[in-house]
């Protein structure tokens, strides 16, 4: 059996080497700097990457939640896409971003990359409703044999669809979740897993580990790292991800 494991880059960044494959959740390695918007809250990243883009190594995929915030996706991420590297994500994405490398999935939807089925499910980037403010969004479910099923949530906020995916898949062992209650002033709703919402999450799925991203380095965060860890600090289930450090899960 291949070594599963996790090296935390920053933000919603992180590198997951699985079943002899590289993968990238949501590519951020921009300097810290402001995103100005028309007509939307400018988002400010403070904390550039745990590692550079060109110490990344060989990647094999990007697995993409979304395309259109730049806390997900910014300049470098971009840059990182066009090279060609297969990125799965959103039919939105697949016709906004660089042609045929990025493959837009449908909920349910499957993609084979070698022994590895990634399987895209469903995500609300925020309360029902929310959708045509911050557009589609994806989440993923990793399978291989003799390998742990490993669930990316992606920049979703529902608890609801997070029991959805537990029906579909009841033997999810690790959770990658994208936590930190995201908030901007245009909606009043965490945009994101609360902490609290994280942990239920993690139980509903029946993951023996969790890897907790998505709370550090944007100011639209509204809850830390070590929320996230009050919020399990009775389960013993999350992981400690140092910045730039390889962990075995």
């Amino acid at each position: 059996m291949s070594t599963t494991t996790i090296t935390y880059i920053g933000g919603p960044t992180a590198v997951l080497e699985y079943a002899g494959k590289r993968f990238i959740t949501d590519p951020t390695f921009d300097a810290p700097g402001s995103y100005p918007e028309a007509g939307e809250t400018t988002l400010v990243k403070t904390a550039g990457p745990g590692i550079p883009r060109s110490d990344l190594g060989t990647i094999d995929a990007v697995l993409l939640s979304h395309h259109e915030h730049k806390d997900n996706l910014d300049w470098e991420g971009l840059e990182l896409i066009a090279t060609g590297i297969p990125t799965l994500s959103t039919p939105d994405a697949a016709s906004d971003l660089f042609g045929g490398s990025v493959v837009g999935l449908d909920s349910w939807e499957t993609y084979q990359l070698g022994d590895v089925t990634i399987t895209a499910v469903p995500a609300l980037h925020g309360p029902p409703g929310i959708e045509r403010l911050v557009g589609e969004v994806t989440g993923f479910v990793l399978e291989a044999e003799h390998e742990p099923t490993v669930y990316v949530s992606g920049d979703n906020a529902s608890i609801p669809l997070v029991e959805q995916i537990a029906g579909r898949f009841p033997m999810i062992e690790i959770a990658i979740l994208f936590a930190g209650a995201a908030r901007v002033p245009e909606i009043d709703a965490a945009l994101t897993l609360t902490s609290p919402d994280a942990a239920r999450a993690a139980i509903m799925l029946g993951a023996r580990k969790v890897v907790g991203i998505h709370t550090e380095d944007w100011e639209h965060f509204s809850e830390s790292r070590a929320q996230l860890e009050a919020a399990f600090a009775d389960g013993g289930l999350l992981v400690e991800t140092p910045r730039g450090v390889t962990v075995a899960l």
